[in-house]
């Protein structure tokens, strides 16, 4: 029997990507790490079979004894900034593994990772047309300045799949935006594109950093989690593709981009037909004022980040289908606006 350990399934991309496996294969042994029993309650009532671990990122000890006993690691939970934790995960799939009997790591990154031009520039609403590729281009990925945003994660995830190659198997899953309504236990939110619902909600307008022209790519959730599923598909199936894991397995998962000035002139329109703001209007923020109500995610409205996902798509067969985030933009408007009424 399979055994699958994930972190983060108290979150939205754990959650979701949960929802995924235990449909494909209810088969598999589960356990995952939760925190506190009133989260750990929540996941059992959802999935009375799973078996929980509490414990946090810190407690490397109890990482690496549950990765070394598991056939696949599925990291989600703040994966690509826990330098411990990957470090415990990893150490514990290669110490419990052989080449005969290889562990398999899907980790999760983050496409905050390239805008890291716009980070050292301090440059906010202005368009690049640096498009990174992470099969053409992967390279580049690979060789991206040490104080990238995540990078010192993703190093460690890339190093260890070079040095242990017959032991550990790799994938870094490099999601971008994600947006819909996830089907995990706990949190089905996402938080970039929410917070600009919720801003725009607060403001009566919808905020704009700078010239309001860089762009970002997007994805949603479930697709998102369609591209951990196919990889635990290819690890149960021993499949060695070239590029499928290991040092160069970069995916980013990217179903279309969006102009983050274009995206906020939205969100207040669909604001307006919902009913909830007079008018669509936008507003020009400074990032320092953005950052005050929306925090750290307000940043990212002002950045770049532009990729093309060839690998999933190659070698996974990978289609992404749901719908668009425009389409999901009231949906989406309208659950923020819940939330707020609901928080009042």
């Amino acid at each position: 029997m399979t055994k699958l350990f994930i972190t983060g399934v108290t979150g939205y991309i754990g959650g979701d990507s949960l929802a995924t496996l235990v449909a494909n294969h209810p088969e598999f042994s589960y356990s995952a790490l939760v925190r506190t029993t009133e989260k750990a309650e929540q996941v059992k009532a959802q999935y009375p079979f799973i078996r929980i671990v509490i414990g946090d990122l810190d407690d490397s000890a109890l990482l690496e004894r549950e990765s070394a006993a598991a056939d696949i690691v599925l990291h989600t939970a703040d994966a690509s900034d826990h330098v411990g934790a990957a470090k415990a995960i990893i150490a514990g799939l290669v110490a419990g593994h052989s080449k005969e009997n290889p562990g398999y790591l899907l980790h999760t990154g983050g496409t905050g990772i390239l805008s890291w031009e716009d980070s050292d520039k301090k440059e906010y609403g202005n368009r690049s047309e640096h498009v990174y590729d992470d099969w053409d281009g992967v390279d580049e990925l690979l060789n991206l300045p040490d104080h990238a945003f995540h990078r010192n994660v993703d190093q460690l995830v890339l190093q260890a799949a070079a040095q242990h190659a017959d032991v550990l198997k790799t994938a870094l899953v490099c999601p971008p935006t994600i947006y819909g309504k996830g089907r995990g236990p706990v949190n089905q939110r996402s938080r970039q594109v929410y917070v600009l619902a919720n801003v725009t909600l607060r403001l009566k307008k919808g905020p704009i950093i700078g010239a309001g022209q860089s762009l970002w790519n997007n994805v949603h959730v479930n697709d998102l989690s369609d591209v951990y599923a196919l990889l635990v598909d290819a690890a149960i199936a021993g499949r060695t593709d070239d590029g499928l894991w290991g040092p160069k397995a970069y995916y980013l998962t990217e179903n279309g981009e969006h102009c983050w000035g274009e995206l906020a002139k939205a969100t207040a329109e669909a604001a307006t037909k919902l009913g909830y703001l007079p008018e669509a209007k936008t507003e020009v923020l400074d990032p320092v004022i953005a950052k005050q109500y929306g925090g750290f995610e307000s940043l990212s409205w002002g950045m770049n980040s532009r990729g093309r996902s060839q690998r999933a798509r190659k070698i996974l067969g990978w289609n992404p289908s749901r719908p668009s985030l425009v389409d999901e933009l009231p949906e989406i408007v309208r659950g923020e606006w819940e939330r707020l009424q609901n928080a009042s």
